[in-house]
């Protein structure tokens, strides 16, 4: 940056990169927390401090998108807390999807940087007014994390529960009876026709028993099981699983691609508001400290509670819950259980969203 801005014209500069980084984990978890990762992070300069702040956000709302529209995970997002914020930064948001277990897992974060960054590298404009002044930064960033968001908010004991709009195999056709005559071919137009309307589909045609090909792809997370033998054929149709529900829907042939793209929305929807579901279940609010510190005895999931602003209280609180830390201080219209700290009962500043974290 400090090579390539000299003018107001120079700016925006925005920088987006995917790169592999290490980073010394003391104690290492699959897909959450490893040694090497691959990520997705910005880097932009601003003539405004306004710009910046509005970039900032703007990728904050394209991150939480993204995880409920195409992962299929809603999230709370929000402010961090000074303590919590990413150093040197003037502003940390963050995006905080709960797993089914009711623990957070923080899946991106963008942070405002203001101008700390160019003062400390000496990075210079010449503004509008002909004066040198100083650009003003952000960052942000996901990472493969959210692989692990999508393991741990929708696997169960099965396996893997894939969102359709990433699914690598949407649609796994397993035929029945498949030696008898026109089976397979059936089969296989019908795999045609979907790949010919943009569906991920695939065809096991090998010679393991139908049992074995539903235990395989229920593990391996597939959305859709399309289910044809003969007397399918016979009728001009066949059998869709949900791998959400496992129910079963009896559908034409003629329509099949209608079909299976409804199906493929219908486990969208049902991901997303289970997720909702568990997340409206598993958040519960705190009045006080006593209240406070039994909830997080208790029940697993977040604890809405008011805070006073003071560090202090945010340490006495993990300190005595073995871990509970504020997770943000989320948008939007949230009623406030109290006036006062759920910790030292002083007057409250702002509601926290709080919980233990991956």
């Amino acid at each position: 940056f400090k090579n390539i801005i000299q003018s107001y014209r120079d700016l925006p500069k925005l920088y987006n990169q995917w790169c592999s980084v290490v980073r010394w984990e003391k104690t290492t978890r699959p897909f959450l927390r490893t040694s090497e990762f691959l990520w997705q992070e910005g880097h932009t300069m601003h003539e405004t401090a306004e710009e910046a702040q509005e970039e900032t956000i703007r990728m904050l709302h394209i991150y939480r998108d993204f995880y409920r529209d195409v992962l299929a995970i809603p999230a709370i997002i929000g402010q961090k807390t000074e303590k919590e914020k990413f150093a040197g930064a003037e502003a940390t948001y963050t995006i905080e999807p709960m797993m089914h277990n009711g623990v957070a897992l923080q899946g991106g974060t963008s942070h405002y940087f203001g101008t700390g960054f160019a003062e400390a590298f000496d990075i210079t404009f010449t503004d509008r007014d002909n004066t040198v002044k100083h650009p003003h930064q952000t960052s942000w960033g996901v990472s493969t994390r959210m692989i692990g968001a999508i393991i741990m908010a929708h696997g169960d004991d099965n396996g893997l529960i894939l969102p359709p709009r990433i699914a690598p195999i949407q649609v796994v056709i397993i035929p029945a009876a498949q030696h008898k005559p026109g089976v397979l071919e059936n089969a296989n137009a019908i795999k045609d026709r979907l790949a010919a309307a943009g569906i991920r589909v695939k065809l096991d045609d090998s010679d393991n028993s139908a049992g074995w090909k539903f235990s395989q792809y229920e593990m391996k997370g597939v959305p859709v099981r399309l289910e044809i033998g003969p007397r399918d054929i016979e009728n001009n149709s066949c059998v869709l699983v949900s791998r959400v529900t496992r129910e079963k829907s009896f559908v034409s042939l003629d329509n099949i691609e209608a079909e299976v793209a409804a199906m493929l929305e219908q486990v969208h929807n049902e991901l997303v508001a289970r997720c909702e579901k568990n997340l409206a279940e598993k958040t519960h609010v705190a009045h006080n400290h006593e209240e406070f510190l039994e909830i997080a005895a208790t029940k697993p999931g977040y604890i809405k509670a008011m805070w006073c602003g003071e560090t202090a209280c945010e340490d006495q609180l993990k300190d005595e819950t073995g871990g509970v830390k504020s997770r943000c201080i989320p948008f939007g219209e949230h009623e406030n259980p109290s006036d006062v700290c759920a910790c030292c009962g002083k007057p409250a500043k702002a509601l926290v969203v709080w919980g233990r974290q991956y």
